[in-house]
């Protein structure tokens, strides 16, 4: 923090915007290119704190240090609650503040990326014309899990998603982020503009793949021709995205105000740590993220499966216990030497032994170096945001190996004890009896099966749109989850981590 803090707090904060740029502390990094010379080449859906914090900051110090003025983005917000934030970039010249914090260092810099900023529902033709623009050579997104409009347990496209039956029906003013897309590249297409590159920035493994199926799926629907155009044009390259980034506080707020000086109603709060790793396959054009540290690679797989299944995994499989055990940040939980332990028996049991060779990476390290980022307490992850949408997460970070394990015939004792204390986690009721609310899109029928099964873990098992058939019929797996179900109500989470630990 600057030496002026005293000072800084006692004057009055300065409103972030193009200009007053000039009038920021001195620590405070800020654009020194010309926003006004870089062109829009990447237009992307689903501006929150993560794409500010990882995406947009490359492609910053492309501009900062590589004059790669070509590659400006556009944000682009779909959802109702996305306002908020086209109201915050709008007054800021859409600019915001990067504070990337490691234990007790704090690093303060100013975004410029991001030039420009649409909220859909007010202006979809805006959008569509946009991505049509032959100046836009990407389209990326980070829709989080539950915007590719797909069975979890069958990783099929889902034809009655309300978004894609209106999108269908209304080509010209789409909802859903297949829809913009989808019309954008016809309008490409009939005006004979080459396509754009679609890139996912989501925490999905095969999160190419599995874009490119979900497009073309939703294409084939609406005129099987475009589908095909899109399959020979669009490249949809894979990639692995790694930067932890808590939600805004307003605590985060003050402190930007009284620390440094600047009023930023929506700045960005994140580790000092971040990896992109992107498979190199772009149909028209690129930055050249090499040369700010992006790995660029012919095989993404090793990466991403290893992040998922150690991180994300770690993330949402102590979150649960956690927030059951009274924990409300995940560093304060990864600083009590029980789920220390916890996480490190699980990746060195139940996931290291799943993973292949990755290319340049030192397992043991890596997972030391996540135990020592979840320690972090300058990044206070709130357990809230760990514990939503546990019906889209938990399938992708967690079932997977599990299915793996057992196929192998082995049993993942530490894994199948995540899983019961999310189940437990949904009877939506602390073990002070006290009731909390689940965020998640399938809030109610998981709430229902959980507090019908109790002890009992079939009627959640049984919802095949997560679990598929597989795991329900596996005895080992069921007869583990049972016991440790069990224990959890019976003993409480603490006490059952205790015993299987043997602490």
């Amino acid at each position: 923090m600057p030496n002026t803090r005293k000072e800084s707090a006692a004057k009055a904060a300065t409103s972030l915007n193009s200009a007053s740029l000039s009038l920021l502390h001195p620590e405070v990094s800020i654009p020194h290119y010309d926003r006004q010379k870089v062109k829009t080449g990447i237009v992307h859906i689903g501006v929150g704190g993560f794409h500010r914090a990882h995406q947009a900051l490359y492609s910053d110090e492309l501009l900062q240090n590589h004059s790669a003025n070509e590659w400006g983005i556009c944000g682009v917000g779909l959802l109702p609650f996305d306002k908020k934030m086209d109201t915050v970039l709008q007054k800021q010249d859409c600019l915001y503040t990067l504070i990337e914090r490691h234990y007790e260092k704090e690093t303060v810099r100013v975004i410029g990326a991001l030039l420009e900023y649409f909220f859909a529902p007010e202006n979809p033709e805006a959008v569509l014309e946009k991505m049509s623009s032959e100046e836009t050579k990407i389209v990326s997104l980070t829709i989080t899990e539950g915007g590719y409009c797909y069975n979890e347990a069958t990783e099929e496209f889902d034809p009655g998603n309300p978004q894609v039956v209106h999108d269908l029906k209304n080509p010209s003013n789409p909802v859903g982020a297949f829809g913009f897309l989808v019309e954008a590249l016809n309008r490409r297409r009939l005006r004979e503009i080459p396509a754009f590159t679609i890139q996912s920035c989501d925490n999905l493994q095969n999160n190419g793949n599995l874009t490119k199926k979900m497009v073309l799926a939703f294409a084939r629907l609406r005129d099987p021709a475009l589908s095909q155009w899109i399959g020979e044009h669009v490249t949809f390259p894979n990639s692995m995205v790694d930067r932890i980034t808590p939600t805004t506080s307003e605590e985060d707020r003050t402190a930007l105000s009284e620390h440094w000086g600047i009023q930023d109603d929506w700045p960005v709060v994140c580790e000092s740590f971040k990896q992109w790793v992107i498979e190199d396959e772009f149909c028209n054009g690129r930055p050249p993220w090499e040369k700010v540290g992006v790995q660029m690679t012919a095989d993404v797989f090793p990466y991403e499966k290893m992040k998922i299944r150690l991180l994300n995994a770690s993330h949402a499989s102590a979150a649960y216990l956690a927030y059951l055990d009274g924990y409300e940040y995940f560093y304060e939980a990864v600083a009590d030497p029980l789920y220390a332990l916890f996480l490190q028996r699980l990746m060195d049991e139940d996931v290291t032994p799943l993973l292949s060779e990755v290319p340049g990476v030192d397992l043991t390290e890596y997972k030391n170096t996540l135990l020592d980022r979840f320690c972090n307490p300058s990044v206070k992850d709130h357990m809230n945001r760990l514990c939503t949408d546990g019906s889209k997460r938990v399938p992708k970070f967690i079932l997977s190996s599990i299915q793996e394990q057992l196929l192998q015939g082995k049993t993942p004792r530490w894994l199948s004890l995540a899983i019961a204390g999310w189940f437990r986690f949904l009877s939506a009721e602390n073990e002070k009896g006290e009731a909390f609310n689940i965020n998640d899109p399938m809030a109610k029928v998981l709430t229902e099966k959980a507090k019908a099964g109790k002890t009992d873990p079939r009627p959640l098992l049984s919802i095949t749109e997560i679990f598929g058939d597989f795991l329900s019929q596996s005895p080992a797996f069921t007869n583990c989850l049972r016991q440790d179900l069990k224990s959890i109500y019976q003993i409480g989470v603490r006490a059952t981590l205790e015993n299987a630990l043997k602490m």
